[in-house]
């Protein structure tokens, strides 16, 4: 698996759990984009929008937009895959008890 992959991987699991720890589950993307800035993932919105297409397209997450920015909304699906009751291809496995 090539380091960009790696990358990717962890930066799809932040996301669902930045969702997760929202009293709404829902973020928008610059926001999210934010929080994988402060993970040390500093990427433009545009690849954090080409990231909740692939959470979207897998069923984590729900997308909906308002202007430039995109709003996620966290599925059971993707709460499972934190919850470690499923695992989703594609997105890092929460270490157990975090």
């Amino acid at each position: 698996m090539s380091f960009e992959n790696k990358v990717r991987e962890e930066a799809r699991l932040i996301i669902l759990k930045a969702l997760a720890a929202e009293v709404n589950n829902r973020l928008n993307s610059e926001l999210l984009r934010l929080s994988l800035e402060s993970f040390g993932i500093a990427r433009t919105r545009d690849w954090v929008h080409a990231e909740l297409g692939f959470l979207q397209d897998v069923g984590a997450v729900t997308l909906s937009e308002m202007g430039s920015v995109r709003i996620a909304a966290l599925t059971q699906r993707g709460m499972d895959h934190i919850m470690r009751t499923i695992a989703i291809d594609g997105v890092k496995r929460p270490s157990i008890g975090g």
